[in-house]
């Protein structure tokens, strides 16, 4: 279900009832690109049925599912069509066009050309751990998270505030401290990836894969500067991911231990959705509780505010 995940902090929300997001989501469906439209997104059934709902809970998780879809022309095809549109221009009144005319010609050219380019499709789940105060984001990078953030902003409601869940000891350091002494923390063990950069302008970056890192040669060059920015691990034997320096997860496998009784947990549904959930739920939370302990606890400044979640008003949601 997760591939990739980033987590954020709720901050001041005021919970919407469960149905009222059901409502909102229905404005906001995803519909495919038009003719010339670059860039399309949208919410989809997250169980993959188009006569399911757009939102989900099980197990008191509420699950999203945002489908994008995005048309681009070749590069070598606007640059080629737009040679020859020049050179025809030139040819015709002994000028070639130059600076915002012939920007406007490839634009022109773009617009032509983008009914015959091919779609790229994509989705991201996002599951909100409303208990927990949560929310997880399949992606890899905050950049295709923070619009799906936006797009959440104005779902949710509520003055509900976002943002990237932050600790009191960032990753690199953490994953410096834990390759120099070769000791990895508590309920988690290091495995045999890891890319260490240099922070300066050169970006001097060395790649182990498949390999052992209990040598002092990964020490060395951590001494010599290097900071540890993606580091491969496995939590309880259960789930394996490699950790990025803005602690995105990347790389998520859910193990054949966290597998076992899969079925059983999918209740009276055959299509396999909510065992999906049930275990991605089951297996994430605890293991990003232990990570967060592991980087020395979330930041205390980002736990200002009131993060409990109400319990009167959402009783029904949870429950949904």
């Amino acid at each position: 279900m997760f591939k990739n995940a980033l987590v954020y902090r709720i901050h001041s929300w005021d919970t919407p009832v469960f149905t009222e997001l059901e409502e909102r989501l229905a404005t906001a469906r995803f519909a495919a690109c038009g003719a010339t439209q670059m860039e399309s997104a949208g919410w989809l059934q997250p169980r993959g049925d188009k006569h399911s709902p757009l939102i989900e809970s099980v197990g008191g998780h509420w699950i999203l599912l945002l489908g994008t879809e995005t048309k681009a022309v070749p590069a070598a095809v606007v640059r080629s069509e737009l040679e020859a549109r020049l050179d025809q221009l030139e040819a015709e009144t002994g000028r070639r066009p130059k600076g915002k005319r012939a920007k406007e010609i490839k634009e022109e050219i773009v617009h032509k050309l983008l009914p015959r380019a091919f779609p790229k499709r994509a989705q991201m789940p996002v599951w909100i751990d409303v208990r927990s105060r949560l929310v997880v984001i399949g992606a890899a990078s905050a950049r295709k998270a923070d619009a799906i953030v936006t797009r959440l902003v104005e779902l949710l409601g509520g003055g509900i505030v976002l943002r990237p869940l932050q600790t009191e000891l960032s990753p690199s350091a953490a994953m410096s401290h834990w390759l120099t002494t070769q000791e990895a923390p508590p309920g988690f063990t290091i495995d045999r990836d890891c890319e260490l950069k240099q922070p300066d302008s050169e970006k001097a970056t060395v790649r182990y894969a498949r390999h052992t890192l209990e040598i002092a040669e990964v020490a060395e060059h951590i001494v010599q500067g290097k900071l540890p920015t993606q580091l491969a691990m496995t939590w309880s034997g259960r789930v394996s991911f490699v950790l990025g320096e803005t602690m995105a997860l990347k790389k998520l496998k859910f193990l054949d231990v966290a597998l076992e009784g899969a079925g059983s947990a999918a209740g009276t549904r055959d299509d396999g959705f909510d065992a999906d959930v049930a275990i991605a739920t089951g297996e994430l939370a605890p293991m990003i509780a232990g990570l967060v302990d592991a980087l020395g606890g979330e930041l205390r400044e980002t736990l200002a505010g009131p993060v409990a979640a109400r319990p009167a008003a959402n009783d029904e949601a949870i429950a949904a």
